[in-house]
């Protein structure tokens, strides 16, 4: 499956003349913060979607393949806008609350009035605005796959900014998600300001100090 403008073009036909994709990425990590985007295309590329080809679920394309594309979409885009929020603030609110507090943020820094919302898989109930929560979002929608594209480009620089500070963790190479070599720096230098302590595999580690390795899962209960 391929994301098209079919859901886009639906809700266009039934009068949202500005529709916003929104994604996230980082849920799954054991350090670093949760981020999202929002986009909103110009209307017209809705009947011309081969103007962006390649895109995609950000997990499908390649660091070069989505840079590139962040640049390739600029001309359709109306408006785009990025929310995150830190490892710490996970710890204190939860992931699922963080991720539709990052998700706030990206909407509500649009410079544009949305009509409707596409999201990937999450929903906001308490919101007047339409909207529609798709599971596989990202490779149904090209709105919600040019969100995950930006958001994850956005969080991998943060990443790499990250591990010019905290070199010793290989944030850049592994951009906190749970591999052996993470696993490896946890297990010399302990866990830092930017893990996410309440995650089950870090909060292990400060009861036992010891480290499961093979387990590259982020449970977070």
């Amino acid at each position: 499956m391929s994301p098209t403008f079919d859901e886009e073009c639906m809700l266009h036909a039934h009068g949202a003349s500005t529709i916003a994709g929104v994604d996230e990425v980082g849920r799954g990590c054991w350090a670093g913060p949760v981020m999202a985007a929002a986009v909103v295309f110009e209307s017209s590329i809705y009947t011309n979607p081969e103007c962006l080809a390649g895109v995609d679920d950000s997990k499908r394309l390649t660091s070069e393949q989505r840079t590139a594309l962040v640049q390739s979409m600029q001309p359709f885009i109306r408006s785009v806008a990025v929310g995150w929020v830190s490892a710490h603030d996970i710890d204190c609110m939860g992931i699922i609350q963080a991720t539709r507090v990052a998700m706030q943020q990206a909407v509500f820094g649009l410079t544009v009035t949305v009509d409707a919302l596409l999201v990937d898989a999450v929903s906001f109930p308490h919101w007047s605005i339409p909207q529609r929560s798709l599971i596989h979002g990202d490779r149904r929608s090209l709105s919600i796959a040019a969100a995950s594209i930006i958001a994850k480009v956005a969080r991998d620089r943060v990443m790499q900014q990250l591990d010019t500070v905290t070199p010793r963790y290989g944030y850049a190479a592994h951009k906190g998600y749970g591999t052996p070599a993470h696993q490896h720096a946890l297990l010399r230098h302990g866990p830092s300001i930017q893990h996410r302590h309440t995650y089950a595999p870090i909060r292990t580690f400060h009861l036992t100090g010891a480290w499961a390795f093979g387990r590259t899962d982020a449970e977070h209960v």
